[in-house]
């Protein structure tokens, strides 16, 4: 995309969720993706069976599945995102982060890797040292795929949370901090977007060409 269509409504991607169904990552993500739509986006789900399905990213082989192209065309068309990972031993998810690493394929866009899109984070642990730890490792990955980390960030412990179904969460103050969450990554995607100039056309191609210089630096799958 080179402009913001200012008559749609912004896109929000949510990513997230674990192996088991009805996770409580991906039903806190769900709060959250409810919360950008109460704001005025639109929102599309990739929960835990989707990113199951990825096969492990390996940016040497360049064939890539439909799940993964599917993921990658979405990603690219969206105003902002929200990511959601449990915390496993301390770290984000091997499951969310393939998916991320997957983004590896956005690197010679126009707005390379997440340029210039909001990014909700939210972290459900076991616990509260994990949910501290994990949001400020999963906020660091946003900043290398270039993203804006929102500045309300959700962390739940879920020894003292529960999220009994897809809509009833056991603590009313953890559904406002989700929702937080969702208002601030559709409210920003519009504040990008209001910012966002088309591509200069008296060089064709240098736009995208300067895109993929400037992104050689951050190619970090590609120098292992």
């Amino acid at each position: 995309m080179t402009s913001f269509d200012h008559q749609r409504r912004p896109l929000v991607i949510g990513i997230g969720g674990t192996t088991r169904a009805a996770s409580s990552t991906e039903r806190a993500l769900g709060f959250a993706l409810r919360g950008a739509e109460a704001a005025g986006a639109q929102t599309r789900l990739f929960g835990g069976t989707f990113l199951h399905s990825l096969p492990h990213y390996a940016p040497e082989n360049p064939a890539r599945t439909d799940e993964q192209l599917e993921l990658i065309e979405a990603v690219r068309h969206a105003d902002a995102l929200i990511i959601a990972t449990p915390g496993y031993h301390g770290g984000v998810s091997g499951l969310v982060k393939n998916a991320l690493d997957t983004l590896e394929e956005l690197r010679a866009d126009e707005r390379p890797y997440l340029d210039g899109r909001a990014v909700g984070c939210i972290v459900t642990a076991y616990g509260w040292q994990a949910a501290g730890s994990v949001l400020t490792s999963l906020r660091s990955i946003v900043h290398a795929l270039r993203g804006w980390p929102t500045p309300f960030g959700a962390g739940i412990n879920t020894l003292e949370t529960r999220f009994d179904s897809v809509d009833t969460c056991s603590d009313p103050k953890v559904v406002d901090q989700l929702a937080t969450v969702g208002q601030q990554a559709a409210q920003f995607a519009l504040a990008f977007a209001s910012h966002r100039t088309p591509v200069a056309a008296s060089v064709p191609g240098a736009q995208n060409e300067a895109a993929r210089n400037e992104a050689q630096p951050a190619r970090l799958l590609h120098a292992v």
